[in-house]
């Protein structure tokens, strides 16, 4: 592996979340790399630190009873057919039917769970990463508040033209971008100041699972999707302003490419 593979797997390598042919070759490569050694000593230090400051949510109530009711849900008719005792060669008709039902019930409930968790870890990803970067003070690195700096920077090193929306009249100023990864995915972050507050944006082409609006950790996430990019927004701001925010960079961006 080189630093570039490793550094897409280290949040996950720190939570102990990678198989064992991939830990063990993270391992390896962190004994002889102090770039990612060091990095991977902030990652957990900050981990700790949010483990200490900061109280842990389990799932929604709302999963939890949707779960319930899926799983104690049964047909009426198969329970009238059941009372009838039928013959004795319709058990296998009715055993491969239970099968069946139970299967289609498992793959619901599995789906479910995973996507609510896929949803959650992003949400949470995205989150880490702003702290971080934050603590760290490595929110920018490439400073600017001109859309023809920025936008170029991050295109070169990405394999997509990230929109780079200009909101200073509406109080959204553009302070300037960084490369970052987001579920193992190098990923463009935009950085904009809205009074004393620091908003990142991350900007991907590819579908991102998250609700439209949910807080965590003290931090408020907006997710939108538009101009064929999806944009997610983490600060601590104010859940409507956040909001707003993230609407107006998703249908800004279009007209603002237009403007470049």
């Amino acid at each position: 592996m080189n630093c570039r593979d490793v550094m897409g797997l280290l949040d996950a390598y720190a939570d102990g979340e990678v198989d064992p042919l991939r830990g063990y070759l993270v391992k390896r490569h962190l004994s002889g790399c102090p770039e990612c050694a060091s990095k991977l000593a902030s990652i957990l230090a900050l981990r700790a630190e949010l483990h200490a400051d900061v109280p842990y949510y389990g799932a929604p109530p709302a999963l939890h009873a949707r779960a319930r009711e899926l799983l104690t849900a049964r047909p009426a008719a198969t329970a009238e057919r059941a009372r009838r005792q039928p013959a004795p060669w319709s058990w296998l008709a009715l055993g491969a039917a239970s099968g069946c039902a139970a299967t289609v019930l498992a793959w619901v409930v599995g789906t479910a769970l995973i996507e609510a968790s896929r949803s959650d870890d992003l949400v949470a990803a995205a989150i880490s990463r702003h702290t971080q970067a934050t603590l760290s003070h490595e929110t920018i690195q490439v400073a600017s508040s001109d859309q023809h700096t920025v936008k170029p920077w991050l295109s070169a090193r990405l394999d997509y033209s990230p929109p780079v929306p200009d909101l200073a009249a509406q109080g959204f100023t553009l302070v300037g971008g960084r490369l970052d990864q987001l579920d193992g995915r190098p990923v463009a972050t935009l950085v904009y100041r809205y009074r004393e507050h620091t908003i990142d944006v991350f900007v991907r082409p590819e579908p991102i699972q998250a609700p439209v609006l949910v807080t965590k950790r003290g931090f408020n996430v907006a997710h939108r999707t538009g101009s064929a990019m999806d944009w997610l927004a983490v600060s601590d701001v104010s859940p409507d302003v956040l909001s707003a925010f993230t609407e107006r960079l998703a249908l800004g961006s279009a007209a603002s490419d237009l403007r470049n």
